[in-house]
Protein backbone atom coordinates (compact mmCIF):
# COMPACT_ATOMS: atom_id res chain seq x y z
CA UNK A 1 0.00 0.00 0.00
CA UNK A 2 2.89 2.51 0.29
CA UNK A 3 4.08 2.34 -2.54
CA UNK A 4 0.42 3.48 -4.13
CA UNK A 5 1.27 6.87 -1.33
CA UNK A 6 4.52 7.22 -2.74
CA UNK A 7 3.22 7.02 -6.47
CA UNK A 8 0.04 9.31 -5.85
CA UNK A 9 2.81 12.05 -4.36
CA UNK A 10 4.88 11.48 -7.75
CA UNK A 11 1.68 12.51 -9.40
CA UNK A 12 0.64 15.21 -7.06
CA UNK A 13 4.35 16.29 -7.42
CA UNK A 14 4.30 16.18 -11.53
CA UNK A 15 1.00 18.14 -11.58
CA UNK A 16 2.28 20.99 -9.72
CA UNK A 17 5.60 21.33 -12.00
CA UNK A 18 2.87 20.96 -15.03
CA UNK A 19 0.82 23.81 -13.34
CA UNK A 20 3.97 25.72 -12.66
CA UNK A 21 4.94 25.52 -16.22
CA UNK A 22 1.49 26.41 -17.57
CA UNK A 23 1.50 29.73 -15.23
CA UNK A 24 5.37 30.35 -16.61
CA UNK A 25 3.99 29.94 -20.43
CA UNK A 26 0.91 31.91 -19.99
CA UNK A 27 2.70 34.52 -18.22
CA UNK A 28 5.52 34.60 -19.99
CA UNK A 29 4.82 33.74 -23.54
CA UNK A 30 1.48 34.15 -23.35
CA UNK A 31 0.89 30.56 -24.81
CA UNK A 32 -1.39 27.93 -22.43
CA UNK A 33 -0.95 24.36 -22.32
CA UNK A 34 -4.57 23.05 -23.24
CA UNK A 35 -5.86 20.43 -20.78
CA UNK A 36 -4.23 21.05 -17.47
CA UNK A 37 -7.14 21.81 -15.43
CA UNK A 38 -8.51 18.08 -17.09
CA UNK A 39 -5.10 16.61 -15.99
CA UNK A 40 -5.35 18.13 -12.83
CA UNK A 41 -8.71 17.09 -11.99
CA UNK A 42 -7.68 13.22 -13.13
CA UNK A 43 -4.59 12.79 -10.93
CA UNK A 44 -6.76 14.58 -8.25
CA UNK A 45 -9.61 11.80 -8.71
CA UNK A 46 -7.46 8.94 -8.76
CA UNK A 47 -4.86 9.64 -5.78
CA UNK A 48 -7.39 11.08 -3.90
CA UNK A 49 -9.58 7.61 -3.97
CA UNK A 50 -6.18 5.32 -3.88
CA UNK A 51 -5.13 7.90 -0.56
CA UNK A 52 -8.12 7.09 0.88
CA UNK A 53 -7.86 3.41 0.94
CA UNK A 54 -4.14 3.84 2.01
CA UNK A 55 -5.74 6.41 4.82
CA UNK A 56 -7.97 3.71 5.68
CA UNK A 57 -5.41 1.14 6.53
CA UNK A 58 -2.79 3.42 7.94
CA UNK A 59 -5.66 4.57 10.52
CA UNK A 60 -4.95 8.32 9.50
CA UNK A 61 -8.83 8.79 8.53
CA UNK A 62 -9.89 12.37 10.63
CA UNK A 63 -12.42 12.01 13.35
CA UNK A 64 -14.15 14.53 15.60
CA UNK A 65 -12.84 12.35 18.96
CA UNK A 66 -13.92 15.08 21.41
CA UNK A 67 -16.70 12.97 22.27
CA UNK A 68 -15.10 9.38 21.40
CA UNK A 69 -12.45 9.61 23.99
CA UNK A 70 -14.64 10.25 26.74
CA UNK A 71 -16.61 7.50 25.97
CA UNK A 72 -16.20 3.27 27.59
CA UNK A 73 -13.65 1.21 25.77
CA UNK A 74 -16.09 -1.29 24.63
CA UNK A 75 -18.31 1.96 23.11
CA UNK A 76 -15.19 3.81 21.73
CA UNK A 77 -14.18 0.46 19.54
CA UNK A 78 -17.99 -0.15 18.76
CA UNK A 79 -18.23 3.01 17.00
CA UNK A 80 -14.67 2.59 15.33
CA UNK A 81 -15.79 -0.36 14.29
CA UNK A 82 -18.91 0.76 13.07
CA UNK A 83 -16.95 3.51 11.28
CA UNK A 84 -14.81 1.85 9.17
CA UNK A 85 -17.62 -0.52 7.99
CA UNK A 86 -19.57 2.55 6.78
CA UNK A 87 -16.39 4.23 4.89
CA UNK A 88 -16.16 0.47 3.36
CA UNK A 89 -19.69 0.24 2.33
CA UNK A 90 -20.07 4.19 1.45
CA UNK A 91 -17.10 3.46 -0.64
CA UNK A 92 -18.44 0.59 -2.05
CA UNK A 93 -21.32 2.49 -2.99
CA UNK A 94 -19.20 4.81 -4.74
CA UNK A 95 -17.36 1.64 -6.58
CA UNK A 96 -21.15 0.57 -7.33
CA UNK A 97 -21.61 3.83 -9.15
CA UNK A 98 -18.16 4.32 -10.72
CA UNK A 99 -19.07 1.33 -12.34
CA UNK A 100 -22.19 2.88 -14.21
CA UNK A 101 -20.82 5.99 -15.17
CA UNK A 102 -17.57 3.45 -16.73
CA UNK A 103 -19.85 1.36 -18.46
CA UNK A 104 -21.93 4.64 -19.90
CA UNK A 105 -18.56 5.81 -21.01
CA UNK A 106 -17.17 2.72 -22.49
CA UNK A 107 -21.31 1.91 -24.42
CA UNK A 108 -21.04 5.00 -26.14
CA UNK A 109 -17.63 5.88 -26.34
CA UNK A 110 -17.00 9.21 -24.50
CA UNK A 111 -14.36 11.17 -24.59
CA UNK A 112 -13.29 14.28 -22.96
CA UNK A 113 -15.24 17.61 -23.90
CA UNK A 114 -11.44 19.58 -23.89
CA UNK A 115 -8.74 19.29 -26.48
CA UNK A 116 -7.25 16.34 -25.33
CA UNK A 117 -10.12 14.48 -26.18
CA UNK A 118 -8.90 11.68 -23.97
CA UNK A 119 -11.19 8.42 -23.91
CA UNK A 120 -13.13 8.14 -20.65
CA UNK A 121 -12.84 4.78 -19.94
CA UNK A 122 -9.08 5.39 -19.62
CA UNK A 123 -9.36 7.98 -16.15
CA UNK A 124 -12.40 6.39 -15.43
CA UNK A 125 -11.34 3.25 -14.61
CA UNK A 126 -8.26 4.16 -12.54
CA UNK A 127 -10.93 6.59 -10.51
CA UNK A 128 -12.93 3.51 -10.56
CA UNK A 129 -10.23 1.17 -9.43
CA UNK A 130 -9.15 3.33 -6.76
CA UNK A 131 -12.76 3.47 -4.99
CA UNK A 132 -12.65 -0.65 -5.18
CA UNK A 133 -9.44 -0.96 -3.04
CA UNK A 134 -10.61 2.24 -0.72
CA UNK A 135 -14.02 -0.24 -0.03
CA UNK A 136 -11.80 -3.15 0.42
CA UNK A 137 -9.61 -1.30 2.48
CA UNK A 138 -12.15 -0.15 4.75
CA UNK A 139 -13.83 -3.35 5.06
CA UNK A 140 -10.85 -5.11 5.59
CA UNK A 141 -9.69 -2.77 8.40
CA UNK A 142 -12.82 -3.33 10.14
CA UNK A 143 -12.66 -7.41 9.99
CA UNK A 144 -9.02 -6.99 11.37
CA UNK A 145 -10.69 -4.85 14.09
CA UNK A 146 -13.31 -7.48 14.97
CA UNK A 147 -10.99 -10.45 14.67
CA UNK A 148 -8.71 -8.33 17.13
CA UNK A 149 -11.70 -7.54 19.30
CA UNK A 150 -11.61 -11.05 20.18
CA UNK A 151 -8.18 -10.73 22.18
CA UNK A 152 -9.16 -7.81 24.19
CA UNK A 153 -9.83 -3.98 23.82
CA UNK A 154 -6.30 -2.38 23.54
CA UNK A 155 -5.94 -5.07 20.33
CA UNK A 156 -8.78 -3.60 18.50
CA UNK A 157 -7.56 -0.18 19.06
CA UNK A 158 -4.47 -1.27 17.91
CA UNK A 159 -6.54 -1.90 14.09
CA UNK A 160 -9.11 0.85 14.56
CA UNK A 161 -8.83 3.69 17.12
CA UNK A 162 -6.68 6.63 15.43
CA UNK A 163 -2.84 6.70 16.46
CA UNK A 164 -2.20 7.89 19.76
CA UNK A 165 0.46 10.96 20.19
CA UNK A 166 2.60 7.92 21.36
CA UNK A 167 2.24 6.06 18.06
CA UNK A 168 2.98 8.92 16.00
CA UNK A 169 5.52 9.54 17.53
CA UNK A 170 6.91 6.45 17.21
CA UNK A 171 6.55 6.21 13.64
CA UNK A 172 7.81 9.90 13.28
CA UNK A 173 11.50 8.53 14.95
CA UNK A 174 11.45 5.44 11.93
Amino acid sequence: MRIIGILGGYACLGLSFLIFFEILARKLFNHSLQGVDEIGGYVVAVTGTFGMALAAVERAHTRIDVLLLRLPGPVQAGLNLLSYVALGLGAGFMGYMGWRTLDDSLTFGSVSSSPLQVPLWIPQSLWMAGLVVFAVSALWTALRGLLALRHGLANAARVLAPPTVAEEIEAARK
